[in-house]
């Protein structure tokens, strides 16, 4: 059986459930992207259904699951690297997973739609609100105009690469074809909407300037001697404004490790939001979703999805205090770079945070250092942060543009947590985990001594 006929198999089942839907959801852009594609599509089908959005699934929100008493659970954009866990605590109960993360290897007798068990890719060719988007399209025809929220789904969690591929394709074509999305080619910078293009210059790690990126002044004197106003908007600037800007940037950078050409992309809009609005670009709509996770209002988050007014303002609001939380940890990384807090060898970083990092965005700022031309390509990430619970997130990235085929991100953290005890969910290029604070000193020293990491080449 193929994965879209699996999709519609489980869709019949789940069509014919006539008690309520207990959903659980993932907090990052994915995440709110599948729960918003799910509560647009149930309550078109006049289904009950109750809503918690989660960091990650433990054993114990596990046990407070089965405690609940429903029948029926759905995990979007969650799930497959909790098999066992699902299978022993909430037996008895009707499961279905939409997910697209690596999944333990156990078997299951629920339904669990994952593109990987199908030899699809997870992080390249289809999101989590991808496959929630399909599922729904099974569900009912009509929910072909939430294609667009698949899409940003998936540029949330990085899967546009100088376009779509593979199913990420077809889905993109559903989103054109319903008019909820145009493409354009331009500048593939964040923030063109509403950042003044100094901004925008200034904290382009993606695409990386050498000499710029990073420093304010230099992105004004770089705009100035342009002839540019630097507190103008990318998306005003006059067509021969943006060929000479795209063909300086070209110019600068020349034997950088990525194309020059690379600062040329699609850009995807919403057709039907205004200018200068941060869910224009779906790019800083997905921004905007994971700081409503991050900073725990993942409600704003859905209701901007669902085109709730007074949500998008409140969302907007909380953008900015995401941005100030980001700023304020990088700088705290830069501070202690040279601490006890920060340790480096040739080819391992740990950022070890303790507090001084939010566990919700730790992963987020880890990979915007790995992409920061810091550290030689290759070098593995691996951050911790303390949680509210007494716990240590960890995540785990590697540095560069592009990660070589033959490393997988998540089996070298899952070999160490495991001789903890304990498990990881992720991907090949970005992985995390849950451990006790008391296991943090633990943890650092067998990180230190894992062989995986010490034969990577650079």
């Amino acid at each position: 059986m193929d994965f879209l006929t699996s999709i519609k198999e489980a869709a019949n089942s789940f069509s014919k459930l006539s008690k309520p839907i207990r959903i659980i959801s993932h907090l990052d852009a994915d995440g709110l992207s599948s729960a918003s594609i799910m509560v647009k599509a149930l309550k078109r089908l006049d289904k009950i259904f109750i809503l918690s959005i989660v960091k990650q699934i433990s054993p114990q929100l596990l046990e407070e699951l089965k405690k609940e008493k429903y029948e029926n659970y759905l995990f979007l954009d969650t799930g497959s690297g909790n098999l066992k866990g699902i299978k022993e605590i909430l037996k008895d109960k009707t499961i279905f997973i939409l997910d697209h993360h690596q999944p333990q290897d156990i078997k299951t007798e629920f339904f669990h739609l994952n593109p990987l068990l199908f030899n699809l890719d997870g992080a390249k060719e289809i999101s989590g609100a991808g496959v929630a988007y399909l599922f729904s399209k099974e569900l009912d025809e009509k929910n072909k105009d939430l294609a667009y929220l698949a899409i940003l789904g998936a540029i949330g969690d990085i899967q546009e690469v100088k376009g779509f591929h593979g199913l990420n394709k077809k889905i993109l074509e559903d989103a054109i074809s319903s008019d909820k999305i145009e493409v354009k080619l331009g500048l593939r910078m964040f923030g063109s909407q509403t950042r003044p293009l100094y901004k925008v210059l200034e904290y382009s790690t993606d695409p990386y300037i050498p000499g710029i990126t990073g420093s304010e002044q230099s992105a004004i004197e770089f705009l100035t001697e342009m002839g540019i106003d630097y507190n103008r908007k990318l998306i005003h600037l006059s067509e021969t404004e943006l060929k000479d800007l795209i063909a300086a940037i070209i110019i600068k950078r020349m034997g950088s490790e990525e194309e020059p050409e690379d600062v040329l992309g699609n850009i995807y809009l919403l057709k039907d939001e205004k200018e200068e609005s941060p869910t224009k670009d779906l790019k800083e709509f997905s921004t905007l979703l994971n700081s409503c996770g991050r900073l725990n209002r993942p409600s704003l988050g859905i209701g901007a999805c669902l085109n709730d007014e007074k949500s998008k303002k409140e969302a907007v609001s909380l953008l900015m205090e995401y941005k100030k939380e980001i700023i304020n940890s990088l700088n705290w990384f830069y501070k202690n770079k040279n601490s006890s807090s920060i340790i480096e060898t040739p080819k391992l970083i740990i950022i070890n945070a303790e507090h001084n990092i939010k566990d919700t965005i730790i992963g987020t700022v880890t990979s915007m250092i790995s992409k920061s031309n810091l550290y030689k390509p290759g070098t593995i990430l691996i951050s911790l942060a303390h949680t509210l619970d007494a716990d240590t997130k960890i995540s785990i990235r590697i540095s560069g543009y592009k990660k070589p085929d033959n490393i997988n991100l998540k089996k070298i953290l899952s070999k160490i947590t495991e001789k903890l005890g304990f498990t990881t969910g992720g991907h090949t290029f970005a992985a995390g985990s849950v451990i006790p604070q008391e296991k943090e000193q633990e943890f650092i020293k067998l990180a230190l001594e894992t062989q995986e990491v010490n034969e990577i080449q650079h």
